[in-house]
């Protein structure tokens, strides 16, 4: 087992597409007020923008940061402002815990559920972890039966294609700045440049996406790919 630091943290926030009740800057408030409160201190910050909870380790550029951070920082803890941060999905959030593990750190939710070592503790956070899968399911099933009834009444359904715009028919036009960024990405690629050398290379020159911030990796490796 490693010698960690317990009173040294590395945070992790998660923000997804379709579950935005809990924001980076709701998510970082948080983490700060339980650091300040039980003594410790936060040596870095990782976000993934974007990133469902579903989504696998692979999927997860900064999360997989947040364990070399771990591990080069000694840091006793990954804190996530709640548990669902991590993952909806029983499956990921297990190999997660394990990888935290690994590092001789631990997962703390600055909310202060199951933060403990009991049975007890070990059993809720089973428990949390089955129901934010089962959240999920529910969120996925409310978005197929409404686009079920956009595509019923004649409209568009689903987002709108990054590269282009929609009027309130739902007719399709190019949008002229998100069609350069496409393309820079294509010439970038194309290249030789890496998805983070061209994440950094596009927040170079003020590139930034529909929520007016940089463009995320995972935004990035979608446009390479279309």
């Amino acid at each position: 087992m490693r010698t960690t630091n317990p009173l040294a943290a590395v945070a992790y926030l998660r923000v997804s597409t379709d579950d935005q009740k809990l924001g980076p800057e709701a998510q970082r408030a948080s983490i700060e007020a339980w650091s300040a409160a039980h003594g410790v201190t936060v040596l870095a910050w990782h976000t993934d923008a974007g990133v469902s909870g579903g989504s696998d380790l692979d999927s997860r550029p900064e999360l997989a940061a947040a364990l070399v951070s771990l591990k080069a920082n000694r840091a006793g803890v990954l804190v996530v402002a709640k548990r669902d941060r991590i993952a909806r999905d029983v499956a990921i959030a297990i190999a997660v815990e394990r990888a935290v593990e690994s590092t001789g750190a631990r997962i703390a939710s600055a909310d202060g559920v199951a933060n403990g070592d009991t049975a007890a503790d070990s059993f809720l956070r089973t428990i949390l972890d089955g129901a934010a899968q089962y959240e999920r399911a529910l969120i996925r099933q409310r978005t197929v039966a409404a686009l079920k009834a956009k595509r019923a009444r004649g409209e568009r359904a689903g987002n709108v294609p990054f590269g282009y715009t929609a009027d309130a028919s739902g007719t399709l036009a190019a949008d002229p700045g998100e069609q350069a960024i496409m393309a820079s990405v294509r010439t970038l690629r194309a290249a030789g440049l890496t998805l983070r050398g061209i994440v950094a290379e596009l927040a170079r020159v003020g590139f930034v996406g529909r929520t007016g911030r940089a463009l995320a990796l995972p935004q990035v490796a979608r446009i390479a790919r279309a």
